[in-house]
């Protein structure tokens, strides 16, 4: 290489300015005269030869790959004897719950009534005590919902009372402390701790093995929290603990969280990324629940029907996924995995006498096999959840749910088809975002064309993080929204009323649940939904 070349890479690299290069390199060339002869500098082709062969015997002096593999499986030298592990961040007898007593209050859905079985089954294998009596609590927790600001707004309230009854502690007891589970904790985190002070734990729906190291840690005084969330935390090693020990039926939670991705829906953003309970797990629970007499069973999920169990390496095979006819998603089509036709099918054999139930399902999600094994089956309730949301193709496209209203009446009558005297059940949503009159006056008219025997509505209530926070305009005036529901309510309960019609002078299958009152001796119960009689080949 040519002296001035080197001099200009090394004024690059060093980013001299120009005169001090012009200086370094008249020294540089001084030097180079007086210690080379009057020849000239060696030629660039005698210098890379040279740094080659002198990088070849450095190469073959240096550590062979051996090397590497005898320092590897080398054991490792003690630095000192005396050096010892570091003690843990909390001992283990202060995750002990010593005999402190828990209150439970539970809000929303069904997940949270399993969400709270869990947590109670934790805190009691660390040593807590449960109790029913808010005024003997030393830990209150409540078990919280987002997916409404009138559901926020409730546990709102409810801390404001709570706050007086911590304020009132005596002195002479443990101090009161109060977590906050579930969606709300997740979803509020910051909000939660800084408006409220009093407020000792947040413990997101991934997080409730952490519970007792969370209250621990609030015994010093301190606010804990936990809301990570989990892409593979299904709780599948713990066993629910039944809050009624006369309850006769049970939630079992087959999968977690959510991928769908609706517009308008919180669930993603508080519950994560789906992911399923093994097979072998749900199917101990269950049978668990059967020996302990439990007459029905309902499997729990945020889209229980998208199960898909990828535990073992030979379920996941590159199977397509089936969706029901003119349905798509919002993500790449899965592959693999044992699907809920599969365990509905495993769930319905451990006890032919366990009535099956499951909720919440996607549309999407009902392929012919789920349908056909409704059918057959004669403890699988014949009810499905259809959650339709909108009777407007152009609504439902905004909200993202992956069909059109064509789609989903197409399915009604498919499912009715291959299940006679099935019931159905929904959801709406009244007012969301964009939605002209014209939009309501057919969701209206879906409802009068279906008939559904049971109906959940409500009002469209913006959620942060949501697409529709980020990409719409809530722009229905909540006067609106209230008329529209209203309307729809009164409907609904028009056409449920003739539906339900059909099954006066039927022999039913009812639950029961106990009796109305003590000083009535009138039993409580609930149809079985459509289930066959043992003895009868007739559906009531």
């Amino acid at each position: 290489m040519h002296p001035l070349q080197c001099v200009l890479q090394v004024q690059r690299s060093l980013g001299w300015g120009p005169l001090a290069s012009v200086s370094w390199l008249s020294l540089r060339m001084c030097r180079a005269h007086s210690s080379l002869s009057s020849t000239m500098c060696p030629s660039p082709e005698r210098q890379e030869d040279g740094a080659r062969k002198d990088f070849s015997s450095r190469l073959a002096a240096g550590p062979t790959f051996q090397h590497f593999l005898k320092s590897a499986s080398a054991p490792q030298e003690k630095l000192s004897s005396e050096v010892e592990d570091p003690p843990p961040y909390l001992m283990m007898d202060e995750l002990l719950g010593r005999q402190r007593k828990v209150y439970l209050e539970t809000y929303g859905c069904q997940m949270n009534v399993n969400d709270t079985e869990i947590a109670w089954s934790i805190l009691q294998k660390s040593g807590y005590l449960r109790t029913s009596n808010l005024q003997e609590a030393d830990v209150i927790l409540l078990v919280t919902c987002s997916i409404r600001e009138k559901a926020e707004q409730t546990i709102w309230n409810r801390l404001h009372q709570l706050k007086a009854l911590k304020t009132r502690r005596p002195r002479s007891r443990v101090p009161l402390r109060i977590g906050i589970l579930g969606c709300m904790a997740e979803r509020l985190k910051e909000e939660i701790l800084n408006r409220e002070k009093m407020v000792d734990i947040l413990a997101g729906p991934d997080a409730y093995r952490d519970l007792p190291r969370l209250l621990a840690v609030a015994e010093s005084g301190q606010q804990a929290a936990n809301v990570l969330l989990s892409l593979d935390e299904t709780y599948a090693d713990v066993m629910p603990v039944q809050t009624s020990a006369s309850a006769t039926s049970a939630f079992v939670s087959i999968m977690r969280g959510c991928d769908n991705m609706c517009s308008y829906c919180i669930v993603p953003f508080t519950r994560g990324r789906e992911r399923s309970r093994p097979i072998a797990s749900i199917l101990e629970e269950v049978k668990k629940l059967s020996e302990q007499g439990l007459k029905e069973v309902t499997l729990l999920g945020q889209n229980v029907n998208s199960f898909r169990d990828n535990s073992e390496v030979q379920f996941n095979s590159a199977v397509p996924t089936n969706l029901s006819r003119g349905f798509t998603t919002n993500y790449k089509t899965k592959q693999g995995g044992l699907r809920f036709a599969h365990l509905l099918d495993q769930v319905s054999r451990v006890d032919p006498e366990m009535r099956i139930r499951f909720t919440s399902p996607h549309p999407k999600d009902f392929p012919d096999e789920v349908l056909q094994l409704i059918h057959e089956r004669d403890n699988i309730c014949k009810q499905i959840h259809l959650p339709a949301q909108s009777g407007s193709s152009r609504v439902l496209e905004a909200m993202r749910r992956g069909y059109s209203r064509e789609a989903y009446v197409e399915l009604v009558h498919h499912i009715r088809e291959s299940i006679p005297g099935v019931s159905l059940s929904s959801d709406f949503i009244a007012g969301f975002c964009g939605e002209t009159e014209e939009d309501h006056v057919q969701t209206v008219s879906l409802l009068r064309e279906v008939q559904y025997n049971m109906g959940f509505l409500f009002a469209y209530s913006m959620r942060q993080k949501t697409r529709a926070y980020h990409r719409l305009k809530d722009d229905v005036p909540e006067e609106v929204k209230l008329r529209r529901l209203e309307e729809l309510i009164t409907i609904f309960r028009e056409e449920a009323t003739k539906a339900n019609q059909t099954s006066v002078g039927c022999t039913q299958l009812v639950l029961v649940e106990g009796i109305t009152s003590a000083s009535s001796q009138t039993l409580r119960g609930h149809v079985l939904c459509r289930t066959t009689l043992r003895d009868s080949s007739a559906y009531c």
